[in-house]
């Protein structure tokens, strides 16, 4: 077995203080005391998740059927400021290799869109599989396709929103989890 290449290991660690960086950026930007909402940005719906005061829980909030970006921003806009949140963690749907998709291209362009409306920090957090794990959990609950296709998103973005909670706690202890929530500027 060939010895690990310490050139490759440098290069993940500077990678993982950059994520913790970017966290820890985000959680400074964003105020203090205020809730997060958690966005998995889908073709046809909006899955939302919102987070306590504390910041440590997710819980789904609610799925935005897709009309046009002007109305699906406001109704987003419109949650932000029903919940006094200080700032948004969006779902950035990576190709199993890590590089960016059409997908995340679109996510990363919803994004830029919205910030005329909608001036707040915003987190991208890889999103991958968190579609996958959520179905998952919903068919070994025995739930429905009818209800699983209910709550999917929701529970989707409270997932990626709880990740992104998760390593926000981490790094505050100093610790930083290593890649099991890895964070994308």
């Amino acid at each position: 077995m060939a010895s690990p290449d310490p050139r490759q290991d440098s290069s993940q660690d500077t990678r993982q203080d950059a994520r913790v960086a970017d966290i820890r950026a985000f959680a400074e930007a964003s105020r203090g005391g205020a809730r997060l909402i958690g966005v998995d940005l889908g073709t046809r719906t909006i899955g939302l998740a919102l987070s306590d005061v504390q910041r440590r829980i997710a819980s789904p909030l609610e799925t935005i059927r897709r009309v046009k970006f002007t109305p699906d921003a406001q109704r987003l806009r419109d949650l932000c400021l029903k919940h006094a949140v200080g700032g948004l963690v969006f779902g950035l749907p990576l190709n199993m290799d890590g590089s960016e998709g059409p997908r995340a291209q679109s996510t990363r362009a919803f994004v830029r869109n919205l910030k005329p409306i909608l001036d707040l920090p915003v987190l991208f957090q890889d999103e991958r599989l968190s579609t996958a794990v959520v179905t998952r959990a919903l068919i070994e609950a025995d739930a429905s396709r009818a209800r699983r296709a209910q709550l999917v998103d929701k529970l989707a973005a409270a997932y990626i929103l709880q990740g992104a909670l998760d390593m926000m706690q981490e790094s505050d202890e100093g610790d930083s989890g290593g890649d099991r929530f890895p964070v994308y500027p």
